[in-house]
């Protein structure tokens, strides 16, 4: 029952999110576009106007994923390495759409679970952030970039609350592993949260818009669209 409520909100989520991306920068068939870190290109097919929008690439980790978001929309691919460096060049895209991804813009994946040190963790995990947020400046004329609100009362890959973003990383995960064999919202300690004025440090030249959940801020969106340096 909870695995079904939660997929219907996030559902909603998403097709809001949406509107709010199609509304801002109006994509249209001469953009080229990117989804970065898209997996098998499902969500990005969802929100796009697949008789009119026909240029779209998708970058991910996952060979599987992009081998599906070729086979299954025939969209291009391009698979991505753990590295500070995205493989395009620069202001190759008019759109950059980035959902839910630069949280885990982290560790190494095979450190991410003997990795213990609360602020190191953060350290490091703020500084890749930071050369990932510049290197989808470079790529992009415009983009959209979401990630979870670090504030946010129930933390979005564990269902926990909030409070598990905020403990020792020792602890943190231990309690995710315990969670793990029961929760079912399984989860990677793979992710550092960001908050607003984070946000607007990694993204200067984009509005930092607030996605809201029961009057509460869910989620954050660096938008920058084509014709303007700096919104408002």
């Amino acid at each position: 029952m909870l695995k079904k409520i939660q997929k219907i909100y996030a559902n909603n989520a998403r097709k809001k999110r949406g509107t709010l991306f199609n509304e801002i920068l109006q994509p249209n068939e001469t953009d080229q576009l990117l989804d970065l870190g898209g997996g098998n290109g499902s969500h990005f097919n969802q929100i796009i106007d697949n008789e009119k929008i026909k240029n779209v690439t998708i970058s991910d980790i996952s060979e599987s994923g992009l081998k599906q978001a070729k086979e299954k929309f025939g969209y291009r691919t391009s698979c991505l390495k753990e590295s500070h460096e995205l493989p395009f060049g620069d202001s190759e895209f008019d759109i950059v759409f980035c959902n839910s991804v630069i949280e885990h813009v982290t560790l190494p994946k095979k450190d991410i679970w003997t990795f213990k040190n609360t602020e190191e963790f953060k350290k490091i995990s703020l500084q890749r952030q930071a050369e990932f947020s510049n290197e989808i400046r470079r790529i992009a004329k415009s983009y959209f970039v979401q990630t979870p609100n670090k504030y946010f009362i129930i933390e979005s890959h564990t269902w926990l609350p909030g409070l598990i973003a905020f403990i020792p990383r020792n602890i943190q995960i231990a309690t995710i592993s315990i969670f793990n064999k029961f929760w079912p919202k399984k989860t990677t300690p793979d992710w550092n949260l960001l908050s607003y004025n984070e946000m607007q440090k990694l993204f200067p030249d984009a509005t930092i818009y607030r996605e809201k959940s029961f009057r509460l801020t869910k989620s954050l969106i660096a938008i920058k669209t084509k014709n303007t340096s700096k919104n408002s």
